[in-house]
């Protein structure tokens, strides 16, 4: 989770892609809002399901435009192949 937000804060949409999981990973470019400054993660909680299955409740803070926004979103993660991939996102 957090080597995806730093991914995010520097725009890194390989790195992106590389850790989403197939079925659910956008085709279309990212589009990173000009002047958007990430201002730091919290992650809330991780459960891990089983071995293969993971959630993790984080917020998100970022500022744009001079209004501070905040993020909160429950990820669910799948391993393949040994990788922890994002799956998607359910109400938080």
């Amino acid at each position: 989770m957090r080597s995806r937000y730093s991914a995010y804060t520097l725009q890194l949409d390989d790195y992106l892609l590389a850790t989403w999981h197939p079925s659910t990973r956008p085709t279309i470019p990212f589009h990173h809002e000009p002047g958007l400054r990430w201002l730091g993660l919290q992650v809330l909680s991780h459960e891990q399901t089983d071995t293969d299955h993971a959630q993790v409740e984080f917020v998100a803070r970022s500022k744009l435009g001079g209004r501070a926004h905040r993020l909160r979103e429950r990820s669910r993660f799948v391993r393949e192949g040994g990788r922890w991939l994002y799956l998607d996102a359910i109400s938080a």
